[in-house]
């Protein structure tokens, strides 16, 4: 009797948890998350977050390559709006969308964890002189870098760097201090059997040949075979920017006014 009780209620379990799912689906995004203090949904969300999540936001959500997003709901975001960028992720970005094998269920549980994990908005006021920074930025960076549809291209597209960046790391690739670059940016010499090496980043690469964009924005592909070497360079295209180059006043300001490039970002109550 006991055996054939426990068998029968496996099944109700599963078909009372579809049927939760089935009806958060239906109900689309509510205002509010209605697995917020869940105890059980915190712990199922603190595993995929940890999992999923942590190596771009940290394990606790203070952002390490990606932004920190302790501060979301402080800075005026909204449980609807959050949900909505995780199911479709945040174009121009590293974020990206939790995919469709992830349930509504799933999105609440990693919203209910991060909750826990929310900090107030920072106390003190952001360092710097975002107009100043525009300038710098302008005589510095803007030869390889885009924003908002100007600039140049060898570099990633800077107009949502501070919605896709923490702080301290946009600080770390400005001064050199962090390697690696995004896919389509690494660093890259082709040398031609009777010419000059040839610099550039990769855009695409496979066994047989290569394609590269140069120093001027020219997109050019090469057969392995005939040439005299295809080298993946160690250091990063982008060059440090060190006390000998930018002082801390405009380290400051260029860093804020990146971090004001946010873009549209559905998470933002408009």
């Amino acid at each position: 009797m006991p055996r054939r009780s426990l068998t029968r209620a496996v099944p109700i379990v599963a078909v009372v948890f579809g049927v939760g799912a089935s009806l958060l689906a239906a109900q689309g995004a509510p205002a509010k998350n209605p697995l917020e203090g869940d105890p059980a949904a915190i712990k199922a969300g603190m595993g995929i977050f940890r999992a999923r999540c942590a190596d771009c936001h940290g394990v606790d959500a203070r952002g390490v390559r990606g932004p920190d997003i302790s501060r979301v709901w402080a800075e005026g975001r909204t449980d609807s709006g959050l949900f909505q960028t995780l199911r479709t992720g945040v174009p121009n970005t590293e974020m990206p969308s939790v995919g469709a094998r992830t349930s509504d269920v799933e999105v609440w549980q990693i919203l209910a964890y991060v909750r826990t994990l929310a900090a107030p908005g920072p106390a003190d006021p952001p360092r710097g002189n975002a107009e100043n920074g525009e300038r710098v930025f302008r005589a510095n960076c803007a030869s390889c870098h885009r924003v908002n549809g100007k600039g140049g291209r060898l570099g990633p597209d800077l107009s949502r760097i501070g919605a896709a960046r923490a702080r301290d790391a946009i600080v770390n690739r400005i001064v050199g201090a962090a390697e690696g670059s995004r896919p389509g940016y690494e660093p890259v010499t082709v040398t031609p059997p009777d010419g000059q090496p040839i610099h550039g980043v990769k855009k695409n690469e496979d066994l047989f040949s290569v394609q590269i964009m140069d120093s001027r924005e020219r997109i050019q592909g090469y057969e392995k075979d005939k040439m005299k070497a295809v080298q993946d360079d160690k250091k990063s295209a982008m060059p440090p920017f060190g006390s000998d180059r930018l002082s801390q006043s405009d380290l400051d300001d260029v860093v804020r006014y990146l971090q004001g490039l946010r873009g549209f970002d559905p998470a933002v109550k408009q």
